[in-house]
């Protein structure tokens, strides 16, 4: 782990309620690159992703420490009046309170934007939820994999005959995180000119239809659904040790291309059925059944490296393991490795977003649960026997 002073965000403070993935996701970005997140959990069981899956390592698992590192926990019964007193005492004086509940659960707390912003004008106040505070879904269950059948994004698929299935990464909770932390970045430049906060809140769903935008207008506009992965010359193609992705493009005439490249004794276009674009698409099974068969009789490195050879996109398609193993991963830095105190030594991605000046660093790892309570409240101002008075009663944990 490294130290630097200037980053971007020193000296904005963040009350952290989420809990799951996105907003984690959001809130270990405001801390990457140098905000103080200090984030609430409930005692005993803490964040859901403490225990949504089974580790040797209990509540300090590697899906609970890839996202919430750079952040500081307190562990706080916010049932209690003691408990949520303690909080607003810690947000008079905060910059930013991010959560990620349904809609209306912060308020049932007492921490809504219009109570807290009475005590603390300057705030802002960010929520992410899966369908918005309004309309008929407002009190839904904003998981990723619902987010996914709601907006469309499952119902898509590279060809009808293919099944529909879930898509294996957090795409959506990743994405609506992404959109938080945009959202509570623009709230602060507004508040450098203004000296207000304002309430920030994106929903999973929002996201999901925004992040088909391009789709989505040729829809509204003609009637018509824009697949990408539906195109004739693009395709996944099985070869004799794996599985070769190659997309036909940005040329005028891609299959004459891919023809020279598969090997094929003749270009693909002076059949009939495969002469223009809109031909290709009319058979675009039969076109990729000729594919397919001819990428099979070799392997991945020798169709890679003929594809790369004529111009045509191409990539060998790598599992996980093999991704993280790669060599851009490596040049890219994209791996860190860090100590745990309960998990020990263990490694984990770094941040994408390359700053040159102000790099964002890895000051903390994951806290333990309720591992920085005293440290916290005495930074607030609270005495030791007001600490160990919420202690015995239980709203410290």
């Amino acid at each position: 782990m490294t130290a630097q002073t200037a980053l971007p965000l020193d000296g904005i403070t963040v009350i952290d309620f989420t809990q799951v993935f996105m907003g984690p996701s959001c809130t270990q970005l405001l801390g990457d690159f140098g905000a103080d997140v200090i984030k609430v959990e409930r005692p005993g069981t803490g964040d859901s992703s403490r225990n949504s899956y089974p580790d040797k390592d209990g509540q300090d698992n590697p899906i609970f420490l890839s996202i919430n590192r750079n952040k500081r926990g307190l562990s706080i019964d916010t049932k209690s009046a003691d408990g949520r007193d303690v909080l607003r005492r810690l947000i008079a004086e905060a910059d930013v309170v991010v959560s990620n509940f349904r809609s209306g659960v912060m308020e049932r707390m007492g921490f809504g934007y219009d109570e807290l912003r009475e005590i603390n004008p300057r705030l802002i106040w960010a929520s992410g939820t899966g369908f918005g505070t309004s309309g008929p879904y407002a009190t839904y269950g904003g998981q990723d994999v619902i987010n996914q059948a709601y907006s469309g994004v499952m119902w898509r698929r590279s060809g009808t005959e293919d099944p529909l299935s879930i898509y294996p990464t957090t795409l959506c909770d990743y994405t609506t995180g992404m959109h938080l932390f945009q959202g509570i970045l623009l709230a602060l430049r507004a508040r450098e000119r203004t000296g207000e906060g304002q309430k920030v809140e994106v929903a999973m769903y929002d996201s999901m239809l925004h992040m088909q935008m391009q789709e989505a207008c040729m829809q509204l506009n003609r009637g018509y659904e824009v697949n990408w992965g539906r195109m004739p010359l693009s395709a996944v193609f099985a070869t004799t040790d794996g599985a070769v992705c190659m997309v036909g493009g940005f040329t005028p005439d891609p299959l004459t291309h891919i023809s020279r490249a598969l090997e094929f004794d003749e270009d693909l276009t002076l059949r009939a059925e495969f002469a223009t674009f809109e031909d290709q698409m009319a058979n675009r099974v039969q076109l990729h059944d000729v594919l397919a068969a001819r990428v099979a009789t070799n392997s991945t490195a020798h169709w890679t490296a003929r594809l790369e050879t004529e111009g045509v996109l191409n990539a060998p398609v790598h599992s996980l393991a093999e991704a993280l193993e790669d060599v851009q991963t490596a040049a890219n830095g994209m791996i860190i490795e860090a100590e745990h105190p309960a998990a020990g030594h263990f490694k984990m991605l770094d941040v994408p977003i390359h700053l040159s000046g102000t790099p964002a660093t890895v000051r903390r790892v994951a806290p333990r649960l309720g591992e920085h309570n005293v440290e916290v409240l005495r930074e607030n101002g609270f005495d030791d026997d007001t600490i160990a008075r919420l202690q015995e009663l239980g709203v410290l944990r």
